[in-house]
């Protein structure tokens, strides 16, 4: 976080390489987060999920951004905090922190895409969880973070590296 001359704080952009190495990092740490997670979950958060899913493509239906975002973070953050883990917690929140302002940036192009080239896979992973299927779940969540993650990096501007 850098501060300005006012105080106030702001998250830089990001150069191309540090989005490349952040959602590297997302690709190791979330996929380990649901398999940490998976044996804990119980059927009152499969239902939440499965409420999810459905704010989801109801926000999308409707064109509304912020109800994606919070569709799409409380689903993955009701996984993810059942992995036992609070350091692990505390990684994956500073990552989405770090992304955030690139992610909001991004939500007409997300929006528009959700279908195509940087779909969710919210249902696929529930159902997957749901049979036991942790390493097909695991799947899933991969190929989401990296399409998501590619899509990204060819529709939005980034900072120049200054090295």
């Amino acid at each position: 976080m850098d501060a300005k001359p006012s105080g106030t704080a702001v998250v830089p952009r990001m150069t191309r390489r540090e989005f490349s190495d952040l959602t590297a990092m997302r690709l190791q740490l979330e996929p380990l987060a649901l398999t940490l997670a998976a044996p804990h979950l119980k059927p009152a958060q499969f239902d939440r999920f499965d409420a999810f899913v459905l704010q989801h493509e109801t926000a999308r239906l409707e064109s509304d951004p912020k109800g994606v975002r919070q569709a799409d973070t409380g689903f993955l953050f009701e996984l993810y905090r059942s992995c036992g883990s609070a350091l692990l917690l505390s990684f994956i929140e500073s990552l989405w922190l770090r992304r955030s302002p690139m992610f909001w940036e991004a939500r007409w192009a997300l929006l528009g895409s959700s279908l195509g080239r940087a779909p969710h896979r919210h249902k696929e992973i529930t159902d997957a969880l749901r049979q036991g299927e942790t390493a097909m779940a695991r799947d899933f969540l991969i190929d989401e973070i990296r399409n998501a993650g590619e899509f990204l990096l060819e529709a939005m501007r980034f900072r120049e590296a200054t090295d």
